[in-house]
């Protein structure tokens, strides 16, 4: 266990997806307003950070390997914002595109006494049109040709980076590199991913990807989901994250479900982010499957523990590692 947190260091990943600025406003509240029933928060604190595919990109660089964030983002002031953020964080902006005519993508939450009030949304959702997906594309390749990355991560949001033709050059130019893919899907593109490394969807992404019930969540009815998956796009790996039930994992040598810790959950905002984060990196470095998905299972509920989307942090995660393998 303990090699696997000293080689993450060693370690370089392109992470392609949507990207959003998530924007806080930290309040109390002990009025309603005289204009409408509405509650009034007075604002103590207002905060930008890293969404997205960025939160996927920050669990990264969190645990210690080099990370570079391939996307699109506006030519606007959230778009001039989303790269400060970057830079403050000290990660590389080259993998960066901006196009005018689209927007960054903000959302806003406000929050009082540790309770989330309201969300609002600033975006589109169209896709990316055909030369700000040639040069993404390019810049991808590029960077994989000159960084010698270990993996290649898609987060897919649904909002318009990543296309069909995206997801099939990129996976196509990784396999011919040598470099494993790994996937955090939604619906859209979800059966475009085809021979990817490891694929991870929740249990809500698989049932609406693959258009079934699933009423029952069990060893059985999973592993007749992922037979299913593979007839459609055969990927090596399928790790299903089941909320308080856990993590399920698939691949040739095998199936298990591997039980989620008791955790006193405050927010589930980026788990996901966090699950894929640690488990690319494990596979990157040839880490055996049950083991890779006992240590993003148990990432993935770390985070749950702080409010608010924050990437894992490496020194609890690997302490908690030790102490339940005692």
């Amino acid at each position: 266990m303990n090699r696997a947190f000293d080689q993450f260091k060693h370690l370089k990943a392109i992470v392609i997806g949507d990207v959003m600025i998530d924007s806080y406003y930290w309040g109390k509240t002990d009025r309603i307003s005289p204009e409408a029933p509405v509650p009034v928060v007075s604002v103590q604190k207002k905060e930008n950070r890293l969404g997205g595919a960025a939160n996927v990109a920050r669990n990264i660089k969190a645990l210690d390997a080099e990370v570079f964030l391939c996307t699109v983002i506006g030519d606007d002031e959230g778009g001039n914002t989303f790269e400060s953020l970057m830079k403050d964080e000290n990660m590389p902006v080259d993998g960066l595109i901006k196009d005018e005519k689209r927007p960054t993508t903000i959302k806003t939450r406000v929050i009082s006494h540790h309770q989330q009030m309201l969300r609002i949304d600033e975006e589109t959702v169209s896709p990316i049109d055909r030369k700000i997906n040639k040069k993404l594309i390019d810049r991808i390749q590029s960077i994989i040709d000159r960084e010698d990355i270990d993996v290649v991560i898609f987060e897919d949001y649904d909002k318009g980076l990543i296309t069909p033709n995206l997801i099939k050059q990129v996976i196509t130019f990784c396999r011919e590199h040598g470099v494993p893919v790994t996937v955090d899907p939604k619906k859209k593109n979800f059966k475009a991913y085809k021979h990817a490394t490891l694929f991870k969807p929740n249990l809500k992404e698989l049932r609406e990807g693959l258009k079934i019930e699933l009423p029952e969540v069990n060893k059985e009815s999973l592993d007749k989901a992922i037979a299913l998956l593979n007839e459609k796009i055969e990927v090596d790996q399928a790790l299903i994250t089941l909320s308080e039930r856990g993590v399920y994992i698939n691949t040739a040598q095998g199936s298990k479900i591997i039980p989620a810790h008791i955790r006193n959950i405050a927010d589930v905002s980026g788990a996901g982010d966090t699950v894929i984060a640690v488990a690319s990196l494990c596979l990157a470095l040839g880490m055996e499957p049950e083991f890779t998905a006992q240590l993003a299972n148990l990432a993935g509920g770390l985070v749950c523990e702080q409010i608010g989307v924050v990437p894992i942090n490496k020194n609890l995660l690997e302490d908690e590692a030790l102490r339940l393998s005692k």
